[in-house]
């Protein structure tokens, strides 16, 4: 008996505190894949490194023996001066002295991935004006950006996904969540082709040194704007046609970034996805929901009493204007 009534009191209290449960098990899920993500990673790429390091340290070695001349400290002040302009994008290298960095459509590129948080940076301010107006343009275009792009993607979707997904079901007479699902997942399969196959493609050609994998490598990375930079178009030597190349690709990312936000807008709208991002929200107390319904009330009612005080002002106002005699004059002709 006792122990069928703890059992009771326990699945009502986790029933009381769903969310939260929920919740806590979303927080330390999360937890759980970042630790893994990063044993992956180490693991992965920890080797790789190693073999990187012995092979530039076995470099520098030779270099020095073979030049006696010129000592460590010398070589290391020369390495430290050539890779602090690399991470400004300037290359000490002959074949990359041809490309400008800040060219209008470098920079056009440039401001596109500053706007769209993509960030790649292998070109960055050098003066501190181009910094202060970096903040200062990022601080206005990146909540502009949001609205422009909030604003787009709501005119796209009523096109391409909502009223193709009421014209099956009225028209045909599917089930709306089924063809909600069939229609997303076909959406976000046109998507991958159009933006990221065939880019892909495109540019494995265009680039000399891209295979298929890290061109599509650098269209995911792109357009879901995590930019790590390592991959670039545009920045080979003797590159044909740069700027239009360099306009193309920011055009690409723009509606790369676009085609990006309808599809998940258009998975958000599923109704099986809706009721599981519920199980993590926090629910509204009745007093709220109370106090918000009373509020409603109370402003459909001051909204009905001042359009029936106004039709009551525009009925008096259609009235013929009659001259109004006072109780006593008429009172008087009466006893005339």
């Amino acid at each position: 008996m006792l122990q069928s009534l703890a059992g009771s009191s326990c699945v009502r209290l986790v029933e009381q505190h769903r969310s939260a449960w929920c919740f806590a098990l979303l927080v330390l899920g999360y937890l759980l894949y970042l630790v893994f993500g990063a044993v992956v990673f180490s693991s992965v790429e920890l080797p790789y490194e190693d073999l990187l390091r012995q092979e530039l340290g076995k470099l520098k070695q030779r270099f020095l023996e073979e030049h006696a001349c010129l000592s460590e400290q010398q070589l290391e002040q020369f390495l430290m001066r050539v890779l602090e302009a690399s991470n400004y994008g300037v290359s000490v290298l002959s074949n990359a002295s041809g490309n400008w960095n800040w060219d209008f459509t470098s920079s056009l590129f440039f401001a596109s991935t500053v706007l769209s948080t993509t960030g790649y940076g292998h070109t960055v301010p050098l003066s501190d004006g181009g910094k202060a107006f970096c903040i200062i343009y990022s601080v206005i275009g990146i909540p502009f950006t949001l609205l422009f792009l909030k604003a787009v993607v709501q005119r796209i979707i009523v096109y391409v996904t909502r009223r193709p997904v009421l014209y099956f079901h009225i028209r045909w007479g599917f089930s709306k969540q089924v063809v909600a699902i069939i229609h997303a997942m076909v959406l976000g399969f046109i998507t991958v082709s159009c933006f990221f196959l065939i880019p892909a493609a495109i540019f494995s050609v265009l680039e000399d040194d891209w295979n298929f994998l890290e061109s599509f490598y650098f269209c995911f990375i792109s357009l879901s704007t995590i930019g790590l930079g390592d991959y670039v178009p545009g920045e080979g030597y003797n590159q044909k046609f740069r700027e239009l190349y360099k306009i193309g690709i920011t055009c690409y990312l723009l509606m790369g970034l676009i085609a990006m936000l309808v599809v998940l807008e258009t998975f958000c709208e599923l109704h099986e996805l809706k009721k599981f991002r519920k199980l993590f929200y926090v629910k509204k107390d009745k007093e709220e929901d109370q106090v918000h319904i009373m509020e409603h009330d109370q402003l459909s009612f001051s909204s009905i009493s001042d359009q029936a005080a106004s039709m009551k002002d525009d009925q008096k106002a259609n009235e013929p204007f009659v001259n109004s005699q006072s109780p006593t004059s008429n009172d008087s002709s009466l006893n005339n």
